[in-house]
């Protein structure tokens, strides 16, 4: 999909993988990797379940449905995975990530030229384990500041909260990948609230359709947006340069 309006990317690419993955392949040629669900995911198309190239990998809570293929990455590509320090002790001691940071909230790690902020999220962060859950530490979102100066949010799985405030007050995010789906994150009445606190120029929905009671849709959230911000609904393999 072509940036008709707004932002210049200056070549970098954001591809959405279905449900909340993403691929982000900046202007000079590194690769993040956003909450990896590919092998289980219903809407990530067959050519992009399998990622051989990348330079760093989020992870922003411990449900399958969005590290599931975490590990697997790392493995193949040697690239870090940035993530709280419980999900990154757990994917490097239980499923043998050779590379991890971990990190809390507040905290920014610079990787590959890429300045990674984690930031607050309202939901929870258990890891399933054949044991039973196991304490995943606190779900968050990342703030990426790209090489160019291009920053972009992905807010996780959350609700809307009043602090979404600070985050357009300390990083003023252009771009938010936010979820709509509803039952477990925002709807899209939620989300446009967060819209009005991030203030961002384009908002790329996610975490909706996937499975049967994420019902949101990208209409529903542009419709309440209005001319706030530019709302992107890409399909899953379909990018936003």
């Amino acid at each position: 999909m072509a940036n008709a309006e707004g932002i210049a990317l200056n070549g970098t690419r954001i591809t959405w993988l279905g449900h909340a993955a993403f691929l982000i392949e900046t202007s000079r040629g590194r690769r993040l990797v956003m909450d990896p669900f590919l092998t289980h995911n219903p809407m990530c198309p067959d050519t992009l379940r399998h990622i051989d190239a990348a330079d760093v990998i989020t992870v922003s809570h411990g449900h399958s449905d969005h590290m599931e293929d975490a590990a697997a990455i790392g493995q193949r590509t040697g690239a870090p995975i940035v993530a709280n320090y419980e999900i990154a002790s757990y994917l490097q001691d239980v499923e043998g990530a050779p590379a991890t940071i971990g990190m809390n909230k507040g905290g920014t790690v610079e990787v590959a030229g890429l300045r990674l902020t984690m930031v607050e999220a309202v939901h929870s962060s258990g890891i399933a384990t054949p044991e039973g859950q196991r304490y995943g530490g606190e779900a968050a979102g990342f703030v990426v500041e790209l090489e160019d100066g291009l920053t972009l949010y992905h807010a996780g799985d959350t609700n809307v909260f009043s602090d979404m405030r600070l985050i357009h007050d300390l990083y003023a995010p252009a771009i938010a990948l936010l979820p709509i789906g509803g039952h477990f994150t925002m709807a899209p009445k939620e989300a446009a609230y967060a819209v009005r606190l991030l203030e961002p120029q384009v908002v790329i929905p996610m975490h909706y359709g996937t499975f049967p009671p994420l019902t949101g849709t990208p209409a529903a959230l542009a419709d309440l947006v209005g001319d706030r911000a530019r709302v992107v609904a890409l399909q899953p393999g379909e990018s936003y340069a």
